[in-house]
């Protein structure tokens, strides 16, 4: 399965210039605690980083900076991991593991934003289809006792 198929397409997103101040209202607002910094291309949203609720209180609280004056561009990481749409979920779970990251936009051919992925909504999936294969097992047992013991 290709991750573009389960990726959430709803992605809160901010410029470098938005104010820590006003990332955070975005994240309360949307109820998420991250949001993919991006850059506009010829039409196309381009990711160029990530902030975090975590980034906000480690960067910005703990050290009592302004959140009014500084903004998602000082306090985003300088590499940003992304995966193209149409890589396979099991290969995404392999880079995410690689880099280190616990969120990873999705990207369509030209790196246009399409989504993101998040080690939640994996672990969700993956804990769906496991689901699946235990009801597979107690089907198939329950269908060998009924047609060979009967």
């Amino acid at each position: 399965m290709a991750i573009g198929e389960i990726c959430n397409r709803e992605v809160v997103f901010a410029q470098r210039e938005t104010t820590v101040l006003e990332a955070a209202r975005l994240m309360r607002q949307h109820h998420v605690g991250d949001l993919v910094v991006v850059d506009e291309d010829g039409g196309k949203r381009v990711p160029v980083g990530i902030v975090t609720d975590r980034d906000v209180v480690l960067e910005i609280v703990c050290m009592e900076l302004d959140a009014s004056v500084l903004t998602a561009g000082d306090i985003m990481g300088l590499e940003l991991a992304t995966v193209r749409e149409n890589e396979g979920v099991f290969e995404t779970i392999r880079y995410m593991r690689a880099k280190g990251v616990r969120r990873i936009p999705v990207v369509d051919a030209r790196g246009g934003l399409v989504g993101i992925v998040t080690l939640d909504d994996l672990v969700q999936i993956l804990a769906e289809e496991m689901n699946e294969l235990a009801k597979l097992i107690a089907t198939e047992g329950r269908r060998e006792r009924q047609t060979r013991y009967a």
